[in-house]
């Protein structure tokens, strides 16, 4: 059991169980912030998807490692690390890099127009994880800092925009105006 704060907030079980246990906060967000913003549940749930489904997968990579304060590794080589959890056959490790971005990946095209393709979710999401991999570096947390992770990272979050394809698409005008008219 958790017993310190520490373990509440600086660890992957405590980070896990404050995910599980803030989901009906989440849940009661979204009709909440669509009643007061008045913006519609559709954004609102883009809106709590992005945060919710991406906060926590960022506070577990920004956990410190076993030797906080010393610098960790920096790995510069593109596909060298995904090589390398290949051959040990480390899919785990592949698809939760996958993950971190796939909520925004998903919500944001729903609620930024700008963001409606998979190109422009790849380059946000790389932009995003590359500041987070700099941080990782910068703050000492003795952690591996990876131009694989910005990719992996910013793979995933293009294919969950893809994956949520259907609901942010372009639609025709004719279908918009049948739309308008029922």
């Amino acid at each position: 059991m958790l017993n310190t704060w520490q373990e509440w907030v600086g660890t992957e079980t405590g980070v896990v169980l404050g995910s599980v246990l803030g989901l009906p906060l989440a849940v009661l967000a979204v009709p909440l912030l669509a009643l007061c913003r008045r913006t519609g549940a559709r954004k609102a749930l883009a809106d709590v998807g992005m945060v919710y489904g991406t906060l926590p997968w960022v506070w577990i990579i920004m956990l410190p490692g076993a030797e906080p304060g010393t610098p960790g590794e920096l790995s510069l080589v593109p596909f060298a690390d995904v090589a390398d959890l290949l051959s040990h056959n480390d899919w785990g490790q592949i698809v939760g890099n996958m993950l971190v971005f796939a909520a925004l990946g998903c919500f944001a095209p729903l609620r930024f127009a700008k963001l409606r393709s998979p190109g422009r979710v790849f380059v946000f999401a790389a932009a995003c994880s590359a500041f987070l991999e700099v941080l990782q570096f910068v703050l000492l947390l003795d952690r591996v800092s990876s131009v694989d992770d910005v990719l992996l990272n910013a793979a995933g979050a293009a294919v969950a925009s893809l994956l949520s394809w259907y609901w942010w698409r372009p639609r025709h005008e004719a279908e918009d105006r049948h739309l308008v008219a029922v």
